[in-house]
């Protein structure tokens, strides 16, 4: 199954407009939704039942970090908290691979994003083989016995996740290999963004197909009816940011969110608290 075929976001009629004319339009509903998205966030927090994991993935330069910076703008950062996953420690490794992301979840009221995921688990090790070998794994989980184990042990979790009140979404940001080269020769070329390149990026930018088919092996396995995959086209940032905004603020404004009542009881407390004040003057 190719990426390009694959769930893409809700927003069928902004998915049309991926030309310049539309770019305009873009930044105004991404103004519009991170204005939305601070007042969905404000009655998350006062809701406090449920909380929110945003997983963001995509290959080197696909704009992760930017789509973090400008969509989140407007929230309080009291609300919401950014983990970003690098190779596994010496403690993660002694652990199943879930555990490390168990101890990141967002509390209730927040929102918490993942900048790579546990997803790498399936996705870099997959590319990268030798990486497994630290992690001392049985020896009945070699080859695909061990990504279906994954990929199981991983819906199970996000069915749990979500079950418990924690909704899970996971948006892969697909770039073209043409325009990763765009953004490696910009980074090269601009002295103000040498600080961003990597001599990692272009070794792994050598293993393109493997990644390609992992991506797709993924996205197929692991796009459920619980977490679906939502495959966002990024090789213009500002559709990008404003997809991934929609979908953001969409969710959460579909969540059964309310602000906490107040008892009668409490309601007097006010009242005698007012009446106080307005006596001072």
């Amino acid at each position: 199954m190719r990426l390009v075929d694959y769930p893409t976001a809700p927003t069928d009629e902004l998915l049309e407009r991926q030309d310049l004319d539309g770019k305009k339009e873009a930044k105004e509903t991404l103004e519009e939704d991170t204005s939305a998205l601070a007042d969905a966030q404000r009655l998350l927090w006062a809701d406090g039942r449920r909380s929110v994991l945003v997983i963001l993935q995509g290959l080197d330069a696909a704009g992760k970090d930017g789509t973090i910076r400008h969509v989140m703008s407007g929230v309080n950062p009291q609300g919401c908290e950014v983990r970003s996953f690098k190779a596994p420690s010496a403690e993660e490794l002694d652990h199943p691979f879930l555990w490390r992301p168990t101890r990141f979840l967002p509390a209730k009221g927040r929102i918490g994003i993942f900048n790579r995921s546990y997803y790498e688990e399936v996705l870099v090790v997959r590319v990268h083989p030798t990486f497994l070998v630290p992690q001392r794994l049985p020896h009945d989980l070699e080859g695909e016995a061990l990504w279906r184990f994954r990929y199981d042990a991983i819906n199970a979790f996000e069915k749990g996740l979500v079950r418990g009140g924690i909704s899970v979404l996971k948006l892969y940001l697909h770039l073209s290999k043409e325009e990763q080269k765009e953004r490696f020769m910009e980074r090269l070329t601009r002295p103000d963004k040498h600080w961003k390149f990597s001599a990692s990026d272009l070794r792994e930018r050598r293993f393109w197909p493997a990644y390609t088919e992992a991506y797709q092996d993924v996205l197929s396995a692991t796009s459920t009816e619980w977490a679906p995959w939502y495959v966002i086209p990024a090789d213009k940032k500002w559709f990008s940011r404003a997809l991934v905004a929609d979908i953001l603020t969409g969710h959460l404004q579909g969540l059964d969110l309310a602000f906490p009542e107040v008892s009668a009881e409490d309601r007097q407390e006010l009242e005698a608290a007012r009446r106080e004040l307005e006596a001072e003057e």
